[in-house]
């Protein structure tokens, strides 16, 4: 009884994948990520009425409006009507950049904010600790090993 063998050159990986399947499209397209730079949608608007001050506080914190000619995949996309001629906005959501460095910047600020609110809350718990009835307080759990029986 002889084997059929397919040889090495016709087996390829893609003859192995799973065929495709059809998926719904995304509101917001990905967009080609630029190294060292983060990207964000922006709401311009909300149900038809422009959202200036979102706009204006994203700005001061540094986000950018990413420009059509850096995404020229989002050409089709382009809004005739919006504020922001030369950008990418869809859907009351404009397209921005901000140094990655920024974002580490502010990760580390909210992350600081978060434990300064849970140092005030064990402190302030704490505060009402009486020597004669001892407050639970522990943040850190322990593993022991003992004889099972």
């Amino acid at each position: 009884m002889t084997q059929t063998r397919i040889t090495r050159e016709a087996e390829t990986r893609a003859t192995r994948e799973r065929p495709k399947s059809w998926q719904p499209a995304s509101t917001l397209p990905e967009p080609d990520r630029e190294p060292g730079y983060s990207y964000r949608w922006i709401r311009v608007s909300s149900l038809g009425k422009a959202d200036a001050q979102n706009v204006s506080k994203k700005m001061r914190e540094g986000w950018e409006p990413v420009r059509i000619e850096e995404q020229p995949k989002f050409e089709l996309l382009r809004d005739e009507n919006s504020r922001f001629k030369d950008n990418i906005e869809v859907a009351g959501l404009l397209l921005c950049k901000i140094p990655t460095e920024f974002m580490d910047q502010r990760r580390d600020y909210y992350a600081g904010k978060n434990k300064a609110q849970l140092d005030s809350v064990d402190n302030n718990f704490m505060r009402e600790n009486d020597v004669r009835m001892p407050l639970f307080n522990e943040k850190r759990s322990t593993t022991s090993f003992g004889k099972g029986r």
